[in-house]
This record gives structure tokens, C-alpha cells and sequence, in this order.
């Protein structure tokens, strides 16, 4: 019996671009959606950014949209309109990312594409929700900037800094997602599709969450978990630390190279055996660092000692004597280790994707582990590689026409 998937008929129409939208649709793919990526003909723009072969698409590109279908169409052309629509007209959802208004000026509002299919689930990824800050361009960095991540991440005596994680646009596609199978699920009962709307600033805030609480915190004094010394009105940059009911910070290893770091926590209980690791037994009796609340104004020392001892083990040595006393830690993983960790492809979190113009590349696999609905990752589609598949296989159209259209611009 051949295995369903947790989204097998539903038909995605992705009209994304870049990151934030290819993210959310190829999710889709992966839960077993047929997802197919409308491009104009010159093709989404990360096929030729970031190249590191010649006349390939990128791995920007190829990373982001694989198990897809492509075909090419200009929807300015009134024969592209009119294909558009027939595809809107089969399809379940219809994801985008252009700028604000973008599909409304191509003549596809919300209430002609509700005309069109009153089952469809329109989901859009913008920059920002409605007001002052509509119509900014959005970039990566720039949600990170005003969903408080930046103003909250480096060092106090530092700049604010980005995070390599890419939550303003793989982030908020991990959002759509969420907002998108819930339209699908709500559809069942009321029979009609709806608009979901995810803005990268609002993406972003949701996952700074836990610093907006710190803020409230601020107005009845300094927060203790921070290794911050002074504090004003608004939560500081606090370097590595967890801010959390734990203290936490990352501890150099040897031989000291820029990413020979391990990541420990301080639990109440691990205060003991960390003393003794340490070589400073007595320090678990000493009534000024013996309880959490004693150690809580000198966290900048209790991580010195630490580091003391840290620094002179390799960070997989480090690891392995605190994961003996069960103390949270972990060391800091370059992207060649995570590239090369067998645990990683073990799991199907790094895995090797053969692609008919570069041979080979790797990507990053689905976190998305679900019993009944496994994920093969298949390679990115080549440009209008299905247009056949699509135009004629599906919609019905003439091998003339086929070559009309070819001739003419529209795909």
C-alpha cells in the first residue's frame, strides 16, 4: 500500500519569491501538498543570487524549493490573467510575499479571487501589518530591527546585533504555515477558504515574547537573572545571557579557536558538581555562593570560574564530564560540524539532494517529523520545468497553443 501524506490533495499556487514564502510553501511540499511555483518567466530572482556555480541555480534558491513544481507565467498578459484564474480555480491555497497591493494591482483582490474560488485560503507574508510602517521595504535584518530581536541581542557595551537564525523570514513562513492549515482545518466545517495574513515584524515579536515580559518586569526593579549591572527603562543587551530562571552563559574551551565554546546552564541541584569539576569543592558550603540567590549578584564570576576551568579541556571533553552530573549544556556547533554531524543526517535534519544541473547539494531536511506522513526531499524544480505537466496535462491546453504562448511571452 503506498503511504498518504498529511497533505496529499491539497494544490498549493505558490506565488513567492526570496525566502519567507518559498520557506512556508516548501513545508507544504513536505507535508505531502502538491505545491506549484507560478514565476515569471525570468524566474525567481534567488535562482541567480548567491551563485556558487555558473549558470546553476543557487543554493539559495534550490534550498528553499525543493519537492515544488515550476511553471513559468506573466500575469501581466490578459492570457496570463486568464490562466491565473483557471489555476486559482483549481487550486486550495494561494501563497504570496510581493509588496503590499502587488496582487490587488494585477486585478486579483481578495473579494475577485473569493468570485473566483470561495473555498481558496489566501495567505499573504508582508513586511508589516497596517499603519506607519506598511509600505517599508522588508529585508531579513530590518524585521529582526523592529520586532525587538536586535535592540535585545549583543552586548551592553556593544551595538545591537542581528541573529544568524533567519526568524524574520523562515520565521514568519513557519507562522504562515500555522495559520494556513488552520484555514484548511476551519474549512472542513464552514465549507469556505479565508485571508491569512502574517506580517514578519509581528512573526518576529511573537518570538521575542519573553523579552516584552521582561519589560514588564522592569517597573518593579533590576532583573536579577541578567548579569547587567545598571538598568534603565528598557531591557538591556545581556550577551549570553539566558535571562531565564536559570543562569546561563557560554565558557571558552581549549584550544580556544572561534568556536571552541560550550553553552552551560546553573541549575540549583548542578551547583555541587559543577564546585567540584572546578576544583573548588568548598564553594558548594560557602554561604556566599552556596544557593541560587547568593550567586545571583555575581554571575559574571561564578562564569569566570568556570571558564577557568573550561578553557584548558577541548569544549567535546567539557560536554561530556558536565553531561556526567546531568548539568544542561551545549557545545557551540560551527556550520562545518552541523554539515558533517552524523547524528544531524542520522535524523534527516542534513540531508544530500541530487539536482540535474549541479550534481548534488545538501540541505537542511523537515524538523517536522510526523509518524504517518514521511518527507523524501526531492530536488528544486528547474524553471517552467512542468509547464507541459500543467498547462496541458491539466488544464487542457493545445500543444499550439503551447507554442503560441512560448512565442508571445506569457510562459
Amino acid at each position: 500500500m503506498t503511504q498518504t501524506k498529511a497533505l496529499d490533495g491539497v494544490r498549493v499556487l505558490d506565488m513567492t519569491h526570496v525566502q519567507s514564502g518559498p520557506s512556508a510553501t516548501q513545508l507544504l511540499a513536505w507535508l505531502g501538498a502538491d505545491v506549484v511555483k507560478l514565476e515569471a518567466p525570468t524566474g525567481d530572482i534567488t535562482r541567480k543570487q548567491l551563485r556558487d556555480l555558473p549558470d546553476v541555480d543557487s543554493l539559495y534558491f534550490t534550498m528553499l524549493n525543493c519537492n515544488k513544481r515550476s511553471i513559468t507565467l506573466n500575469t501581466k498578459t490578459e492570457r496570463g490573467k486568464e490562466i491565473l484564474t483557471e489555476l486559482i480555480r483549481r487550486s486550495d491555497v494561494m501563497v504570496e510575499n510581493f509588496g503590499p497591493g502587488a496582487v490587488d494591482r494585477m486585478g486579483f483582490t481578495w473579494e475577485k479571487i473569493q468570485e473566483i474560488n470561495p473555498r481558496i485560503v489566501y495567505a499573504s507574508i508582508k513586511g508589516f501589518g497596517d499603519g506607519p510602517y506598511t509600505n517599508f521595504k522588508a529585508y531579513e535584518v530590518v524585521a529582526q530591527a523592529m520586532g525587538g530581536s536586535m535592540s535585545t541581542t549583543g552586548f551592553e557595551d556593544g551595538p545591537p546585533l542581528a541573529t544568524g537564525a533567519q526568524i524574520g523570514d523562515s520565521g514568519t513562513g513557519i507562522h504562515a504555515v500555522a495559520g494556513i492549515l488552520a484555514a484548511l482545518f476551519q474549512r472542513e466545517s464552514t465549507g469556505r477558504g479565508q485571508r491569512v495574513n502574517v506580517a514578519m515584524q509581528h512573526a518576529v515579536l511573537n518570538l521575542c515574547r519573553v523579552k516584552l515580559r521582561d519589560q514588564q518586569r522592569l517597573a518593579h526593579g533590576p532583573l536579577a537573572e541578567y548579569p547587567n549591572e545598571d538598568f534603565g527603562d528598557e531591557v538591556p543587551r545581556s550577551g549570553n545571557a539566558s535571562g531565564g530562571g536559570q543562569p546561563g552563559w557560554a565558557v571558552k574551551c581549549a584550544p580556544g579557536g572561534p568556536n571552541d565554546w560550550v553553552y552551560v546552564i546553573v541549575q540549583p541541584v548542578g551547583w555541587k558538581p559543577i564546585s567540584e569539576l572546578i576544583g573548588r569543592p568548598e564553594l558548594s558550603e560557602d554561604p556566599d555562593w552556596a544557593t541560587p540567590e547568593a550567586r545571583l549578584p555575581k554571575l559574571n564570576k561564578m562564569f569566570q570560574l568556570i571558564e577557568e576551568w573550561s578553557s584548558t579541556l577541548p569544549k567535546w571533553e567539557v560536554l561530556e564530564k558536565l553531561n556526567a552530573h546531568n548539568i544542561p549544556c551545549g557545545p557551540i556547533l560551527s556550520t562545518k560540524e552541523i554539515i558533517e554531524d552524523d547524528s544531524l543526517v542520522a535524523n534527516e535534519m542534513v540531508v544530500k539532494v541530487p539536482h540535474p544541473e549541479r550534481g548534488e547539494f545538501t540541505t537542511v531536511g523537515s524538523p517536522l517529523k510526523l509518524s504517518d506522513s514521511p518527507v523524501d526531499v526531492v530536488s528544486s524544480p528547474l524553471l517552467g520545468e512542468h509547464n507541459e505537466e500543467v498547462y496541458v496535462g491539466e488544464l487542457g491546453l493545445g500543444d499550439e497553443e503551447i507554442r503560441l504562448l512560448k512565442s508571445t511571452g506569457v510562459i
